[in-house]
């Protein structure tokens, strides 16, 4: 059990957290035509656009109800109700997520109640889903905004179960549906592994929401969608009674999976992660347990190349000591492949506090900033640093190697992309952490170069100076 320490500081130094909003709206986009629409300033939609734009490197749908200074004193329902009209009527989404930010939740601002309000007055736009989430910034993080909208999404849009399913194997082809409620940690990339290994299965993955397609960057025949393009499709909601299990990947989801359980009586099966060969172990033995046969051969393929990373790379992790900044699910996953590979995390800090934070394999575990990651990596003598692209001055500072993961990764390409999770990419992972050890590597002693092994000209020149210091001393002693 990890010791949790809160940070007792009165600001954020160097800031590791991001807003619940953010979250929030990463959740929305995993949705096909959808937008998110946040209730606030322009500034807050401006900060999450820039975020997400950098990070995934493609045109972001945000719109905002573009509070000014008196409608956030007087009353903003009208802002709000403006700005859910013109953007039903403008872009006709499938999906729209109303979400608050930090100004409209110290207002006071009832979004349930405007969103009944704008039912009541535009019956014209009764198609159109509208999911409505308190997201204060004060309060949580990436990882919670986004947990809470999920969990929103399967309150509004998954029917309760009515009667008792009745299962019918073979040729049923709902039986090989799986849920997968899909944590924020995990990349498109990351989502892209997951699907091709519940397929390999013969299983249909349903991923929610499904980031793989959506923002796994590509490009469409139009050059501008003012909505995302390919996702979750809602009408997936409504059928996720019919499969024969849910996959749950990330602690943070686990109160949304609670409710799926209760509405869909789909029974639940629990990872925290899937980082490292165990926890991939666990995930492939449930799949082959659903359909009741054996593992593919290509699985058991990957398997065995992980094994052989493991066993290359465990002379450059073991002992290695890391220093990790990342949300609560992410740090756990690296904890554990770090753990397991015999490496020492010297210092792990997490943006907010989350139940799972006290089950990781470390001893402290601390809530705080970047600042406090760049104090106490340089007290315990790290390493190695493993956090996001705002990591990288202090990298610089300490002279360490950086492992890039998380949000956001905008001084690299193709952060998005990478796959961390399953047999394949615990592989590259374990690759990537012994080659940034391997090239700040300090040698303990100095290397020797013998005069014989100069040149020519340096060598003769060498000599003649050894010989001449020794032809002076005699001299003097005569």
């Amino acid at each position: 059990m990890a010791e949790i320490i809160r940070c007792s500081k009165p600001l954020s130094v160097s800031p590791l957290k991001t807003s619940q909003p953010l979250g929030a709206s990463l959740a929305i986009l995993g949705l096909n035509r959808a937008i998110p629409l946040l209730h606030g300033a322009q500034g807050c939609t401006a900060f999450a656009k820039v975020f997400l734009v950098r990070h995934f490197r493609e045109p972001i749908p945000l719109q905002t109800s573009a509070l000014d200074p008196i409608s956030a004193i007087m009353g903003a329902d009208d802002s709000l109700l403006d700005g859910l009209r013109t953007v039903c009527e403008k872009h006709r989404p499938a999906a729209v997520g109303l979400l608050t930010t930090g100004l409209t939740e110290a207002q006071g601002t009832d979004i349930q109640r405007v969103l009944k309000t704008f039912r009541e007055r535009h019956p014209e736009f009764q198609a159109v889903r509208i999911v409505a989430v308190n997201t204060p910034d004060f309060n949580g993080s990436l990882e919670s905004g986004f947990a809470a909208t999920v969990k929103t999404m399967i309150a509004e849009w998954t029917p309760e179960l009515a009667v008792t399913r009745i299962k019918r194997r073979g040729s049923d082809h709902s039986f090989r549906q799986i849920n997968v409620l899909c944590g924020a940690s995990l990349t498109p990339g990351d989502l892209e592994a997951l699907r091709e290994l519940i397929e390999h299965f013969d299983l249909h993955p349903v991923l929610i929401p499904d980031l793989s397609d959506s923002l796994d960057g590509h490009l469409d025949v139009e050059d501008y969608h003012p909505l995302t393009t390919g996702g979750t499709p809602l009408a997936a909601f409504t059928s996720l009674n019919d499969a024969a299990a849910t996959l749950v990947i990330g602690a943070s989801l686990y109160p949304a999976a609670d409710l799926l359980q209760e509405r869909t009586g789909v029974p639940t099966h629990r990872f925290p992660h899937l980082f490292g060969l165990d926890a991939t172990d666990r995930l492939v033995m449930t799949l082959a347990g659903i359909t009741g046969h054996s593992v593919p051969a290509p699985v058991a393929r990957q398997r065995a190349q992980l094994q052989d990373a493991m066993l290359d790379t465990h002379f450059l992790l073991g002992q290695a000591r890391i220093a990790i900044a990342a949300e609560s699910d992410l740090l756990h996953g690296f904890s554990q492949l770090l753990a397991d590979m015999g490496a020492e995390v010297v210092a792990a800090i997490a943006p907010a506090a989350a139940p799972i934070l006290s089950q990781l394999p470390l001893a402290q575990v601390h809530i705080g900033d970047l600042a406090d990651l760049e104090r106490l990596a340089d007290e315990r003598e790290a390493e190695l640093l493993v956090g996001s692209s705002h990591v990288a001055e202090i990298a610089q500072r300490l002279e360490l190697p950086l492992l890039r993961a998380g949000y956001p990764l905008h001084d690299q390409f193709g952060g998005y992309q990478r796959a961390w999770i399953g047999y394949r990419g615990a592989r590259q992972a374990l690759f990537d952490l012994a080659n940034a050890l391997l090239a700040h590597a300090e040698h303990a002693v100095a290397p020797y170069h013998s005069i014989y092994s100069l040149k020519s000209d340096e060598r003769w020149e060498t000599c003649y100076g050894a010989a001449q210091a020794s032809a002076d001393s005699g001299w003097r002693q005569h």
